[in-house]
């Protein structure tokens, strides 16, 4: 008799999902039949012989993890502007099971860098993938261009339990001379541990834009500057709103009263009244001058539903 498998491991083992994140994430969205009855457990023991059925959107369709939606959010909201994948040479830092590898990869990337400290999470159809080249077990705070093969011409980032500020020297170092850095700002991790509430969310949009901005001023430190800001389309894990930096050598700093406007429309894109956004940042709320320390710790080992 044939073994029985874990349904996410036999999602993946039947091509109905690329990755077992994103099998969990079928499975949580009701989209999984198992014998004709909806499945609601990842890890629910199925025959090789049973009946599985995904419904809706075909999964080889989706990403491989629900992150990287972020990314092709930004790129949505950066393509305009000049942003550009197509033929570049791309890093990810913090690649964990690969949403953003694939967003650069169907947008046309020549070649992905997909760099993580943590192992074996890299989706197998990415792993695979001849145009990415895998660095596991590599902190990104000591990585350098040399480590991977020469600059690269486009950086993207998705860290965790680490400050922005603290691995931008080393993102600047690997990029090229012309390139070009679209780095997703988590702010509860750059406001400081007792400045966030309640289940790890940052709620006051003043904390968040701080936090851009914080993280734009050590940007400068390294020579970037700020071409544009956008809100991540989608929250993370815990409901935090995030927002992507495009940094570029050149570029102008930061403007605040531009990063306040885009935060305190957040994902809806509905800008408040530049008399709105001024009164609310003189409202006696207090700021902080300079974000506490976090700490220092990239993507540990992530739970089904991660986010990447």
């Amino acid at each position: 008799m044939a073994r029985r498998a874990r349904l996410d491991a036999e999602l993946v083992r039947r091509k109905l999902a690329r990755s077992r994140e994103q099998a969990a994430q079928l499975v949580a969205a009701g989209r999984v039949q198992v014998r004709g009855t909806v499945a609601h457990k990842v890890a629910a023991m199925v025959d090789p012989a049973d009946p599985v059925l995904v419904t809706g959107e075909d999964p080889q369709t989706e990403y491989v993890s629900r992150g990287g939606h972020k990314l092709a959010g930004a790129l949505a909201a950066f393509g305009p502007k000049g942003l550009t994948v197509q033929g570049r040479r791309c890093l990810d830092a913090g690649a964990s099971t690969g949403g953003f590898t694939d967003v650069l990869l169907r947008a046309g990337a020549g070649r992905v860098v997909a760099v993580d400290v943590g192992y074996g999470q890299l989706a197998w159809p990415i792993r695979t993938d001849g145009r990415v080249d895998v660095h596991e077990r590599t902190n990104v705070r000591t990585l350098t261009a040399e480590a991977i093969g020469g600059p690269a011409d486009l950086v993207v980032a998705d860290l965790s339990f680490i400050s922005l500020r603290l691995v931008l020297p080393a993102l600047a170092a690997c990029t090229a001379p012309d390139g070009d850095l679209a780095l997703m700002v988590k702010p509860q991790f750059e406001v400081g541990k007792e400045r966030v509430g309640t289940g790890g969310v940052v709620r006051d949009w003043r904390l968040r834009a701080e936090a851009v901005l914080d993280v734009a001023a050590a940007a400068a430190e390294s020579g970037l500057g700020v071409v544009d800001v956008t809100a991540s389309p989608l929250p993370g894990p815990s409901g935090n709103v995030e927002f992507f930096v495009w940094f570029r050598r050149g570029a102008p700093a930061a403007d605040r009263e531009r990063v306040e406007a885009v935060v305190a429309a957040g994902p809806s894109g509905v800008v408040l009244p530049e008399e709105s956004v001024a009164s609310a940042g003189s409202s006696g709320a207090v700021l902080p001058e300079e974000s506490a320390s976090v700490v220092a710790r990239e993507n540990q080992p992530v739970a089904p539903l991660e986010d990447r």
